[in-house]
């Protein structure tokens, strides 16, 4: 007698048995880790405008990118894609690939990443410290390719934050960024803020922010800054997805040489171009102003972030700004802090430097001559 083969039962219990202690093990973290503090950053209190800092460098892998890479593993873990042994491979510039390979080794799994060469060495050395295996490109678009190419010849999972990070995360809640940005918010003198202010760079919180907002039925606006030589503000200006410049971006964690397929444009109400000198001066402006150290992502939010302060104190409207402490600045003590590296990029601070400074002292945003903004 022939088999049934009306029924294909692909069961495995014990497979079953070591996802479910995966998922409670990523889950633990999330409760462990707690929440991020929301900063005040000190604004002469006569403006009426409230600027914040969502400190994402509080996580345990010390940036914005854990909250991503614990969704990603997750996604995949219970999507049936990843498994006991899976080999676990990213495509990455360098702080998603640090909290990816924190999961990895929290589950006992490889993990290989694909990156720029150019990558700081800081990222690489934390990359390693959690027992991923760093494989490089020379040109940044082929990071792509060659990371579905690893991930195919070993039988393991790509898990392709460019593609997955919209999807990922559950963005109408479940203590996701947007839900605490305003949970934090909601005893302060304007709970809702005016504008949340983000960077894109594989466009997924960006994602999760815009569509938390409107599902929330919030009049706040949400606001994209991007770096130099990115796709995404030429992309979203001309309604093209597929835009490409293939050159990449000298602010590691945002701005890419592709419309990256998890970049939501119609949640965007407006996108601000930011050149990398001013990305390096806000940074360092932020230094100065509080103490702490971030990365160049940082300043590129706080300069668009500014930029919006200004706008509302000039219209004598009051109300709260929202935007993302990154990371630290301790991964960029060789590039962005280092002046002999800032010098050799052809990068000037100092025009920067003066509208900050302006900024500072009287809430304009009057842009110095050689700077654009």
């Amino acid at each position: 007698m022939s088999a049934d083969r009306s029924v294909v039962d692909r069961s495995d219990p014990a497979g079953r048995a070591w996802v479910d202690r995966a998922v409670a093990a990523v889950e633990a973290d999330a409760r462990r880790s707690a929440d991020t503090h929301l900063l005040v950053y000190p604004l002469p209190p006569e403006w009426g405008v409230d600027l914040y800092l969502k400190d994402e460098s509080t996580h345990p892998t010390g940036s914005l990118k854990h909250r991503l890479a614990r969704s990603l593993f997750l996604y995949g873990l219970c999507s049936g894609q990843i498994t006991e042994g899976s080999t676990v491979v990213e495509a990455s510039s360098g702080s998603t690939a640090v909290s990816e390979a924190y999961f990895a080794r929290m589950l006992g799994l490889p993990f290989v990443v694909v990156m720029p060469r150019s990558t700081s060495p800081e990222k690489i050395a934390l990359i390693e410290f959690h027992g991923g295996r760093c494989h490089f490109v020379d040109r940044p678009p082929d990071m792509y390719e060659e990371a579905r190419r690893l991930a195919a010849e070993c039988g393991g999972h790509y898990l392709d934050q460019f593609t997955y990070a919209e999807r990922a995360t559950d963005w109408r809640g479940n203590n996701n960024i947007a839900e605490s940005i305003f949970e934090q918010l909601a005893a302060e003198r304007h709970p809702v803020p005016e504008w949340v202010v983000v960077g894109a760079g594989t466009g997924g919180t960006s994602a999760t922010i815009g569509r938390y907002i409107r599902y929330r039925r919030h009049p706040t606006r949400l606001a994209v800054v991007d770096p130099e030589n990115s796709a995404f503000l030429p992309g979203y200006a001309a309604g093209d997805p597929g835009w490409t410049t293939g050159t990449p971006s000298r602010i590691e964690g945002i701005g890419r040489p592709r419309v990256e397929p998890s970049f939501v444009p119609t949640i965007v109400d407006r996108m601000i171009g930011v050149p990398d000198a001013a990305s390096l001066a806000a940074m360092r402006h932020l230094e100065r102003m509080t103490g702490r150290r971030a990365g160049g992502s940082t300043g590129t939010n706080l300069w668009g972030a500014f930029g919006l302060v200004a706008e509302m104190v000039a219209a004598g409207r009051r109300g709260s700004v929202v935007t993302l402490l990154c990371d630290g600045g301790e991964r960029y003590a060789h590039t962005y802090y280092s002046d002999d590296w800032v010098a050799a990029q052809g990068l000037d601070l100092g025009p920067h430097t003066g509208t900050l400074r302006r900024f500072a002292a009287t809430g304009e945003w009057a842009v110095s001559p050689g700077a654009s903004a």
